[in-house]
């Protein structure tokens, strides 16, 4: 393996860092303080191809490898980590479970308009009752002639109230457990569809998390996706690569909290020098910064497999445990490097730190990673 990006790579890396400088950085402060996602970002970042990461050309995607994928996460969310999630959530969720799975209709009919930059996908598994164990859902769709009737409720759904195109997982045989759960493809505007409660939340508050409720919604019989009874294994299927984008978005939030640290360290000084002389700062940075190559070899290891078709349920569950708590440790080293500063809103390591804490939660806790993980080893 090489570990050296390629000369396409660092063009790519180069063109997002740049993009996310001068398109996103002016909105960060504004979206973060309302909690609402510029709506004018979401063409731009269709423009760019960012809808369509990993969409192949045929479908009007970038057709990009999953490790390009990692590098673009992770430049994004260096600058906005709500920007990285919603962008995370679109492509390997959405979008990807239509193209894994979808029939050739159905990737024509929408993975095209997913790419496009006009609308936002959205992915729902997530229920009240449904979390950790995702086959507990209680969303039914039962089938009536050619039609299937959807009812039921989502809930911390990454964006929820602005996606036109969703893909929705729901109980189709109770009796069967998560052998009776089917997946089906629901469009905004669908009768008896609404949005509920959108969530008010610690961090990424610019990224779009709504309810989403189903009554009496009827679907065709081709908004199916895939055959009936294997929605449960298609989730933990798009789950694998979704935790790859959470360890990307992870990475993100780690690198560009302590790519401010290391910067205020060198300008702050005390004791008529810069706190960057200091043993103390220093141990801190010199951790963060190792384990941040660290989390970043296991996520493009991850990543790396996943361009080869190999499943990686426990190198994308090491990747994403070992980045997200990174990214947590990274963001509150920072503000402790900041002292006082660290707290106000003027310095972008307070959003970090608040920010960090969901990429602990989103597509598996780091408890159900690590239980993953005991028994990927078990088994081997």
């Amino acid at each position: 393996m090489d570990f050296l990006l390629t000369d396409e790579q660092k063009i790519l890396k180069e063109s997002i860092k740049k993009f996310a400088q001068k398109e996103i950085q002016p909105l960060v402060k504004e979206s973060d303080q309302k909690g609402e996602w510029p709506e004018e970002l979401t063409l731009k970042l269709g423009e760019m191809g960012l809808l369509g990461i990993i969409i192949p050309p045929e479908y009007s995607g970038a057709g990009y490898s999953n490790l390009n994928y990692v590098i673009i996460l992770e430049e994004l969310s260096k600058v906005d980590p709500a920007v990285g999630l919603v962008v995370a959530a679109h492509n390997s969720l959405c979008a990807n479970h239509i193209n894994l799975f979808g029939t050739q209709e159905q990737k024509k009919k929408y993975l095209t308009r997913l790419a496009s930059g006009k609308t936002l996908g959205a992915w729902g598994l997530t229920e009240a009752g449904a979390g950790s164990d995702a086959a507990a859902l209680k969303t039914q769709a039962v089938k009536k002639g050619d039609t299937w009737v959807l009812n039921g409720s989502k809930l911390f759904i990454t964006n929820g109230s602005l996606a036109e195109i969703l893909v929705i997982m729901a109980m189709t045989d109770p009796e069967k457990g998560r052998k009776g759960i089917s997946t089906f493809i629901v469009e905004k505007g669908t009768e008896g569809f609404t949005v509920g409660k959108k969530e008010e939340k610690l961090g990424i508050r610019a990224a779009d998390t709504a309810e989403l409720i189903f009554e009496e919604v009827i679907l065709p019989a081709e908004n199916l996706i895939g055959e009936e009874g294997n929605g449960y294994r298609q989730a933990m299927g798009i789950l694998d690569g979704g935790r790859v984008s959470i360890a990307a978005f992870a990475l993100g939030i780690a690198a560009g909290a302590l790519d401010a640290a290391l910067k205020y360290s060198k300008e702050r000084e005390q004791f008529d020098q810069p706190i960057s002389n200091f043993q103390a700062i220093q141990w801190m940075l010199a951790d963060g910064y190792t384990e941040l190559d660290a989390a970043r070899l296991l996520t493009y290891r991850a990543a790396f497999l996943e361009d080869k078709g190999k499943r990686v349920p426990r190198e994308s569950a090491m990747a994403k445990l070992y980045a997200s708590e990174l990214a947590v440790r990274a963001s509150s080293d920072a503000v402790q490097i900041l002292g006082g500063y660290g707290f106000s809103k003027e310095y972008p390591v307070e959003k970090f730190y608040r920010d960090s804490k969901l990429a602990t939660i989103g597509e598996g806790t780091s408890e159900i990673q690590r239980w993953i993980i005991a028994q990927q080893v078990l088994k081997s």
